[in-house]
């Protein structure tokens, strides 16, 4: 297994790393948005387990738009990525193969791969909210609706509204709410932030923590990133000052994406892209998934890792994510509409 930092035009990927549309047998070719220290254990599993060598292109960015320019003389059998909407670009592209198989059938809920068999998630994770322990009280907040109630004016931080966890969660809200709904909610939420969006998720955890605000919306796994962060020792205050709220436990649940994984419909080795993705849904591979990444496994069963645990447990939203995924142009667009980040 090979773990190639970044390649420059198709040629620098069939030189270096092996990655040739001709190149036959035991292999699989992969492009991962996924950080090296997450999925190398499970690639040497994998080709522990099978005797298929993994070649791995890491790509920060840019990964849709090499598929596209490769055409058919991609040597990617298939991609591993961040968030569904990256996903739903590919499908609207049109470079992924449906995938029809029993195992990942069995071990993926529904509402957390394609109908067609065109993606399949790997881990989730919840779009959560990060209160004050000193200044909300418990109860206080418990919806992401309640974002929008006047009492919370000035006593919210996030990010930028284009970034991706956000567009996924507001495309959640139009699907459930319906559009002019959804835009009075994220009217409100804007009325209501104690900033202009900036920063990542920990920024939102430290601004909280600073008292710039008092709610901050984030990704679960951000919680453990912090409270594990030897590096940055500061990180394990603004963990410490926080409580972790599910939103929406009374109704639908918390909006949940993922981290997933797709066959290339031009791959070469197609068989052993889908015995790859079948592995990783596997215990043994999920288990990883989650202990290195504090994320959730995707595959009903499988137990959390002890920090994650600690969190507590939720009701996630049922509703595909291919099915929210539909109106994620129209959460775009509206974010423009009402001025979020400005």
């Amino acid at each position: 297994m090979k773990i190639l930092l970044s390649a420059a035009g198709i040629a620098a990927i069939a030189m270096s790393s092996g990655l040739s549309p001709a190149s036959a047998g035991q292999e699989v070719n992969l492009y991962s948005y996924r950080q090296p220290f997450l999925i190398k254990p499970m690639l040497k599993g994998f080709t522990k387990k099978t005797g298929i060598k993994v070649n791995v292109v890491y790509a920060k960015k840019g990964m849709l738009e090499r598929i596209k320019a490769e055409g058919e003389n991609t040597p990617a059998d298939a991609v591993l990525t961040t968030d569904v909407g990256r996903l739903s670009d590919m499908v609207d592209a049109g470079v992924l193969a449906s995938v029809k198989s029993d195992v990942l059938n069995k071990n993926i809920p529904a509402q957390y791969r394609h109908p067609d068999g065109l993606w399949f998630a790997q881990t989730t994770r919840a779009r959560i909210l990060f209160t004050s322990k000193e200044r909300v009280k418990p109860g206080e907040v418990t919806s992401y609706e309640d974002l929008a109630d006047p009492r919370l004016k000035g006593r919210i931080c996030i990010r930028s509204g284009k970034h991706l966890y956000n567009i996924s969660l507001i495309a959640s809200m139009i699907a459930h709410k319906g559009q002019a709904a959804a835009e009075k909610w994220l009217t409100g939420v804007k009325n209501n932030l104690a900033r202009r969006p900036q920063g990542n998720d920990r920024a939102q955890a430290r601004a909280v923590y600073e008292g710039v605000c008092d709610i901050g919306l984030a990704n679960t796994y951000y919680m453990g990133k912090m409270q594990t962060n030897e590096k940055k020792p500061v990180q394990k205050k603004w963990a410490a000052a926080l409580n972790i709220v599910f939103p929406n436990q009374a109704d639908r649940g918390t909006h949940v994406n993922i981290s997933g994984a797709a066959v290339l419909k031009h791959a070469k080795h197609k068989a052993n892209a889908i015995k790859l993705l079948e592995y990783l849904s596997e215990n043994t591979a999920q288990k990883i998934y989650a202990k290195q990444n504090y994320e959730y496994p995707v595959k009903p069963g499988v137990p959390l890792s002890l920090l994650v645990e600690s969190w507590g447990t939720f009701k996630s939203d049922s509703l595909n994510l291919a099915e929210i995924s539909k109106h994620r142009a129209q959460a775009a667009k509206m974010v423009d509409r009402v001025g979020f980040d400005h």
